[in-house]
């Protein structure tokens, strides 16, 4: 273990650079706020003193503007049918519940949605009553452009007595609160850091200090970690409420140092749902290292394939699988036994612990390249390594580098989505159908 007084310096290092580097990124915002707002129509907001908000995070935008409108709604009309139906039928809660799923997805998607899923849901179904790989492998891929099913085998039903509605008062209201802080908290970053608006002006990412471009990258992948705190956790909530174990929420991106952990610990039921049904079905390390270098190959162009195979995304698949190729390499490596027995011989365990962190410094770097391609698109990625590896290069000074503070941080995401400029036309388009739907 390092001393405690080491550990406080790094921590208190480590919160210093996010706060200062968030508040270069606010000062970037409101010097362009009025540059912004002609170009992406930032949003006049009550909730947070009048300050306006970046809506150009199309996700979170349309998840938030469909939820007040119809979703919340449903969301508590499910809570409503599933604890009336636990006091009074249990044995037939399931059915209950298929029926007001039915409902509640008709209000949803409409007619022709509600047909997709039940149509995608029956094949899916009848494949599997085959018990072939092959064939559900084909029906898989098949649905894939249209639906994903989540792997129904995580979800486990809790072989518990019905319990008295006191004990699911204290998880509703721990779970809605937690839902509400992480709400509040993404709204007050799109209001107070318009770092979607900047990802999407590339003169202005250019021009911005170090400071400030790591800040930006610091926020962008912050923001993506508690969006999906309340994307995940709504979910969540309502299978707890039903006596079901969710998967466990993403871990803090800040936190991460690899892409290895990334992958295992963001998305817990992608991870564990790529494993069964892509990873050990193509082979996984049972035919020695070009097999487990073929079956991650094949998962993470699965993976970029899912979120739609464009090209910034097989670009981001690109780097996540020598990442991981890299890191497993070295892992390998490490734990050879004259290599543990030279480094405990020469190394301290505290110098052992230090160099782990120098090494992981590295994988940490390209981790957040590679989020900063899946979530900003080709052209972010590009003035990331421009500004860090070339730029930065050519103002070498007579002592040496000059200090790149974006390098400092530690950070990681994955996700379903890219902010681009397809996504804030998107938006815009989007706004433009609701307002024309309410003036007919």
């Amino acid at each position: 273990m390092l001393p405690w007084w080491e550990l406080s310096f790094y921590l208190l290092a480590s919160v210093g650079f996010h706060v200062y580097s968030f508040y270069e990124v606010y000062k970037v915002s409101r010097e362009h706020e009025e540059e912004l707002d002609r170009e992406f129509d930032l949003e006049t907001s009550t909730l947070f003193g009048g300050l306006k908000k970046d809506p150009t995070d199309f996700e979170w935008s349309f998840w938030m503007e469909w939820g007040k409108e119809r979703l919340v709604w449903l969301f508590l009309g499910h809570m409503s049918v599933s604890q009336v139906a636990n006091l009074l039928s249990r044995k037939h809660k399931p059915w209950i519940l298929a029926v007001y799923g039915m409902w509640a997805c008709r209000c949803a998607l409409g007619t022709q949605g509600t047909a997709m899923v039940l149509i995608h849901t029956t094949i899916a179904f009848c494949v599997a009553q085959f018990r072939s790989q092959s064939l559900s492998w084909l029906c898989s891929l098949s649905l894939l452009s249209t639906l994903r099913l989540q792997d129904v085998e995580e979800v486990k039903m809790q072989q518990q007595e019905q319990s008295p509605p006191k004990t699911s008062l204290p998880i509703l209201v721990l779970g809605l609160g937690r839902l509400l802080f992480y709400w509040w908290l993404a709204e007050l970053m799109v209001h107070l850091m318009y770092m979607h608006a900047i990802y999407s002006t590339a003169s202005l990412l250019r021009a911005v200090s170090s400071w400030a471009l790591g800040g930006l990258a610091l926020a962008q992948v912050l923001f993506f970690y508690v969006k999906y705190l309340v994307l995940f956790g709504v979910p969540a909530l309502l299978m707890r409420l039903d006596g079901l174990t969710p998967p466990p929420l993403p871990r803090c991106v800040s936190t991460m140092f690899s892409f290895t952990g990334m992958w295992r610990h963001f998305d817990v039921g992608l991870h564990d749902f790529l494993v069964r049904y892509v990873y050990i079905p193509a082979g996984g390390s049972q035919h020695g290292l070009l097999g487990a270098l073929f079956s991650t190959a094949m998962t993470f162009a699965f993976v970029s394939f899912w979120h739609g195979g464009n090209d910034y995304l097989w670009c981001w698949a690109t780097l996540n699988w020598l990442g991981v190729t890299v890191e497993n390499g070295v892992r390998k490596l490490v734990q050879r036994p004259h290599v543990q027995h030279s480094l405990a011989q020469f190394l301290s365990p505290g110098a052992r612990r230090r160099l782990h962190a120098a090494l992981a410094s590295c994988s940490t770097s390209m981790l957040i390249l590679s989020n900063l391609v899946f979530l900003g698109g080709s052209q972010v990625g590009e003035i990331y390594w421009d500004r860090i590896f070339i730029q930065e290069e050519s103002e070498k000074g007579p002592g040496g580098l000059v200090p790149r503070p974006e390098l400092t941080h530690t950070a990681g995401a994955a996700g379903n989505s890219a902010r681009s400029l397809e996504s804030n036309s998107a938006l815009r388009g989007h706004k433009q159908n609701r307002v024309r739907k309410h003036s007919s």
